[in-house]
């Protein structure tokens, strides 16, 4: 018997990394299992490594309901994301998760794994938060059954640059505020394993994070000094909202990190994950 798990936006950050979670599941677990990365050019050179993995290619747009249903069909879990760092803003998200949502519905899918972002339950205000949590509540509107892997800020997000030889992190956050941060391929294989498995997560929802530092500690962790910004720096004011957030609200973020390690036992802290990433390179 064979399990078939679609993964969208498989060329992506968090499909990429879900792709190659479970694309590096143990053969030997109770089930054959077939990846169906979804992308939106299966001749790329992202989409054709996948596929030389071993991943089932699929074309898919989010833009279109029926490219999904047919994406979808015969599958037996999905993981999905959605993001508002497009043209089409917030408003674009939830269109795009509500499509998503109501084409796995009409195609039957057992199970789909959605992830949104930490905090996105609570009302925050921001803007790329309350866009995820509608698609949140539509999902939970639906008879289908769904997992909500919430993750924290990105590492893949911190950038340094080096200066005169020094390396220096900037962000617009005051001094000695902690954020709880996680690694992509942290979502990924927390997501893989919700696929592979529904009821690692009861509650249908986690929030998940692999560190939590404030910005001094993390530029000493890269190797470098730590400058905070004001807040006005940031000409989005979704960011503006975002890192306003991290400031005022203690905590900010909730992540489980305990049931995180539990669902993936390689969670990285950032002294680790920033022992995997390339060395820092010229300011631009």
């Amino acid at each position: 018997m064979t399990t078939t798990l679609a993964v969208l936006g498989a060329t992506g950050q968090q499909g990429g990394a879900t792709a190659r979670a479970l694309l590096a599941a143990d053969p030997a677990g109770p089930a054959d299992l077939t990846v169906r990365a979804l992308v939106r050019d299966p001749a790329s050179g992202a989409a054709r490594a996948l596929a030389d993995a071993g991943a089932e290619l699929g074309r898919a747009d989010l833009t279109d309901q029926e490219s999904l249903r047919a994406a979808f069909a015969g599958v037996d879990g999905v993981f999905a994301m959605t993001t508002s760092f497009t043209p089409r803003g917030t408003d674009g998200e939830t269109a795009d998760g509500i499509r998503i949502a109501d084409a796995a519905l009409a195609a039957g899918v057992p199970h789909l794994v959605y992830s949104p972002v930490g905090g996105a339950e609570r009302h925050t205000g921001i803007p790329h938060f309350e866009s995820k949590r509608r698609v949140e509540e539509h999902i939970e509107g639906l008879d289908l059954p769904a997992t909500f892997v919430r993750p924290v800020f990105f590492m893949e997000n911190l950038s340094p640059s080096s200066e005169d030889g020094t390396t220096v992190l900037r962000l617009p956050l005051p001094a000695g505020v902690p954020v709880q941060m996680v690694a992509v391929e942290d979502i990924g294989r927390v997501a893989a394993a919700a696929l592979r498995d529904p009821s690692r997560v009861p509650e249908g929802a986690i929030e998940i994070g692999g560190d939590e530092v404030t910005g001094e500690q993390a530029a000493e962790i890269l190797g470098g000094r730590y400058e905070a910004l004001p807040v006005t720096v940031l000409d989005d004011p979704d960011l503006r909202a975002m890192f306003t957030w991290f400031a005022d609200a203690r905590p900010a973020y909730r992540a489980d990190f305990a049931r995180t390690r539990e669902l993936d036992p390689q969670v990285l802290d950032l002294a680790a994950w920033a022992a995997t990433r390339p060395a820092t390179g010229p300011s631009t």
